[in-house]
């Protein structure tokens, strides 16, 4: 059963950036989806960014795309997301979350069945 610790998260002024670091403990991250979403108060959940590790492309939400980047350490089973240009909309609680062996699909919030406390991310303009 995996376990899941976001950090990272903060509070910034819009243009600045932030990484957002997911470890993953009990299980490792090698051959499922896992990804981040984001939820503002008052908005359903999205997807921001994800993968089935050890894929080459990442998915990015149209919203995130080209400001935004995936990175992952498969040693230290630790996913990352690089936010870059950030805007007040970006400013929402972001949740790192990971799937069951062997499922894709890893845009749909749907296909995991382990998630993180979340970090909170707040852009001012």
């Amino acid at each position: 059963q995996a376990q899941l610790v976001e950090s990272g998260g903060g509070s910034v002024q819009a243009g600045g950036s932030l990484r957002l670091s997911c470890a993953t403990s009990g299980d490792t991250i090698s051959d499922r989806c896992m990804g981040w979403f984001r939820q503002a108060p008052g908005k359903e959940r999205e997807a921001v960014a994800a993968i089935y590790s050890g894929g080459n492309s990442p998915y990015y939400g149209d919203s995130v795309k080209g400001r935004f980047t995936w990175t992952q350490d498969n040693a230290k089973n630790t996913v990352y997301l690089q936010m870059n240009s950030l805007k007040p909309e970006d400013t929402a609680m972001y949740y790192c979350a990971a799937g069951p062996k062997g499922l894709s699909g890893c845009a749909l919030a749907s296909r995991y069945n382990y998630w993180g406390q979340g970090t909170q991310v707040t852009v001012s303009a």
